[in-house]
């Protein structure tokens, strides 16, 4: 048997992070992950936000920096462009694209420079509760193990089994999820490299397509869709918009990635006795842009500090652990409803629709630019935006 105070399962970005400042706050930690290299494959279209990454004290760094940004280009359905400059936005994924594989690693290295010890190739396979706090078996390259930990930090992702074995209800619903798939592509040849571009309308029904740049010819063309308001795969989408649109109809796919995208906020049964459930696992996605890295750092900083700080108490109790509710909601989850309500609203427009606010916002001059300015704006251009979203500022 393995003895640790925190056992982190999952070494994505929440996880590392959680890893790490529970570690330099003195306790025991465990990392583990089920791939033999950390942050591959990638699951993530990789923008993140320069402003978050400062917050949180992390420092960029050229190795996992692929592109730095200039602005961003929201397109509807008819082609019609409004352009964001990055001076002023504050979406979450408009400073950089990262190298996810080098990030995730280095993000990782950063855990084990604080004292986490990090086991590769280690798949959770069951949990079990005990007087004295959890007991996880995991597949260590081809081995069993067991680990007995004091809590554990379920940082395993959108389909997250660690939180439900132990008996949270952490789960995204189905008709919530995202189907998302993406092209790393070579030739791709976008009207500016140096913007990301989104493309809104029934190319990507529920969700949009998204071109983010990697170099000068190198992109990430990737779809999310709600299947419940789909009629063909997320691949289908995807194929179809690449073969049409002008950005990308001469380029060549070098990479594929697929994965599930939780839009529904925050899960609200997201800390238990022994345990607290981290990053994409328990929802820590803004729902209306879909974007996860910030908020799965954020939320595995204040899961670190809580976990250290109850291993500090001798309390490892939900009671004890309900701080991380407090912390996430103050600072990740509060604006989650209201980005749900703006999500619900542009889920009801049609394509023309789309097109008449997108000519009326290319013609706005913007001074400031964040989810609730777009929402604001919103509302004075479109009447059915003031029925369902007037009382939301």
């Amino acid at each position: 048997m393995i003895e640790t105070d925190i056992l982190v399962v999952g070494a994505g970005p929440s996880g590392s992070l959680a890893a790490k400042e529970a570690a330099l706050r003195g306790a025991n930690v465990i990392l583990i992950d089920r791939k033999s290299e950390i942050g591959a494959p990638k699951r993530c279209a990789e923008g993140v936000s320069k402003s978050g990454l400062a917050e949180l004290g992390i420092q960029p760094d050229p190795r996992w920096i692929a592109r730095e940004l200039e602005g961003v280009r929201l397109v509807a359905p008819d082609n019609t462009s409004v352009y964001l400059d990055n001076d002023t936005i504050q979406l979450p994924e408009s400073g950089y694209v990262l190298e996810r594989k080098v990030f995730d690693k280095h993000m990782a290295m950063d855990a084990a420079r604080a004292g986490a010890e990090i086991m590769i190739k280690t798949a959770a396979t069951s949990l079990e509760r005990v007087d004295d706090g959890i007991i996880v078996t995991a597949n260590k390259m081809g081995e069993e193990i067991q680990i007995h930990a004091k809590i554990v930090i379920a940082a395993d992702g959108p389909e997250s089994k660690v939180g439900r074995w132990a008996g949270l209800k952490c789960n995204t619903p189905f008709e919530h999820m995202e189907s998302c798939i993406q092209f790393e592509m070579a030739g791709v040849e976008m009207e500016n490299n140096r913007d990301l571009a989104l493309f809104f309308g029934s190319a990507a029904p529920g969700g949009y397509v998204w071109i983010f740049p990697k170099g000068d010819y190198i992109a990430n063309v990737g779809i999310g869709i709600l299947k419940t308001m789909a009629d063909k795969t997320a691949y289908e989408y995807l194929v179809d918009f690449v073969k049409t649109c002008p950005e990308t109809k001469n380029a060549q796919a070098v990479e594929i990635n697929v994965g599930g995208d939780p839009v529904n906020g925050l899960m609200p049964d997201r800390v238990g006795d022994n345990i607290l459930v981290v990053g994409d696992a328990a929802g820590f996605v803004n729902p209306l842009t879909g974007g996860g890295i910030n908020s799965a750092l954020e939320s595995g900083v204040y899961a670190g500090i809580v976990a250290a700080q109850a291993i500090e108490d001798g309390d490892y109790s939900k009671k004890n652990l309900k701080e991380f509710i407090k912390l996430t909601d103050d600072n990740i989850g509060k604006n989650y409803k209201k980005y749900n309500k703006a999500k619900e609203y542009l889920l009801s427009l049609n394509d023309d629709e789309l097109n008449d606010i997108a000519a009326e916002f290319s013609k706005i001059e913007f001074t400031e630019v964040n989810p609730r300015s777009l929402i604001k704006t919103l509302i004075k251009v479109s009447p059915k935006a003031l029925l369902k979203l007037g009382k939301l500022f």
